[in-house]
């Protein structure tokens, strides 16, 4: 004669645990807490120690070329004074070396001071994106916006949480806002015992480490197409404007290809409309 369990086994719906079983069901499901937990990314978080190695490469890597602005600015005839004043309030590379490169080839100091603020602007729009992933006390905020350039927002934006976001972005800062500063003063001070800073070629350390900075930026084949346009720019205009103003003109390199790339995409459009027959749904 079947069994009571037997019965029960035969009437079962397909699919379903026996009772006997309560711990299978909570073992097999995934529980909403868990779900939670993996969709917040726990388990991904990253150890300071690594956060802090990572920041502290790029920081000193970037630091050290510091000597090289110092050495150019003061080669272009800026004073020891004004070459640290650059570094301590301005703290932009590029903007720096754009600056006394267009005053050492003899340019306008408002034109190159233009373009070197141009330059700069990117760095507001790091801080829009910073300012949100790091949530900073209002009362750092403006003592952290010094820090707002291109080393430290490659380094903060990876990071798996506010935590190493803020490890990274603190320890890239101060580790190359003090070397950058102290190298700046060293090279400064040792232009004078070089000489001819010219003969040295060192005036080429600037475009050298500007294109350092800029190449890991150019990700897709529009950046890369715009950066080519904007050096095509650069130099086609070297011999006929002055000194400074041929990188006021480059900026245009931007609007240019996005507006290529616009009617391109538009033509396609028409294209891929005027090829699907009526009634067809593609």
């Amino acid at each position: 004669m079947p069994t009571g369990a037997s019965v029960q086994e035969r009437t079962r719906p397909a699919g379903t645990l026996p009772r006997s079983l309560p711990g299978v069901a909570e073992q097999t499901a995934p529980t909403q807490s868990t779900v939670a937990d993996e969709a917040q990314g726990v388990g991904t978080e990253k150890p300071d120690s690594a956060v802090v190695r990572d920041a502290l490469g790029v920081g000193i890597a970037v630091g050290l070329s510091g000597f090289a602005f110092g050495v150019t600015s003061a080669g272009s005839g800026l004073t020891l004074l004004q070459t640290c004043a650059l570094s301590l309030l301005v703290f932009t590379g590029a903007s720096q070396f754009a600056l006394v490169g267009a005053l050492a080839a003899g340019g306008n100091p408002y034109t190159a001071a233009a373009g070197a603020f141009f330059l700069g602007i990117r760095n507001a729009f790091y801080g829009l994106r910073l300012s949100q992933l790091l949530a900073l006390p209002r009362v750092l905020r403006p003592l952290a916006a010094q820090w707002v350039i291109d080393e430290t927002t490659a380094v903060t934006l990876p990071q798996p949480d506010r935590r190493a976001a803020r490890i990274g972005f603190t320890v890239t800062g101060l580790t190359l806002y003090t070397l950058w500063n102290l190298t700046t003063l060293i090279g400064a001070l040792g232009a004078e015992a070089l000489g001819d800073t010219d003969a040295w070629g060192l005036d080429a350390a600037s475009p050298a480490v500007f294109l350092a900075l800029l190449a890991p930026m150019l990700r897709n084949a529009t950046e890369r197409v715009t950066g080519g346009l904007a050096v095509l720019l650069v130099l086609g205009l070297l011999p006929v404007l002055p000194a400074g103003a041929p990188v006021l003109v480059a900026a245009l390199a931007a609007p240019i290809v996005l507006f290529l790339k616009g009617r391109d995409k538009s033509t396609k459009d028409e294209t891929v409309t005027e090829g699907t027959m009526p009634g067809e749904d593609r």
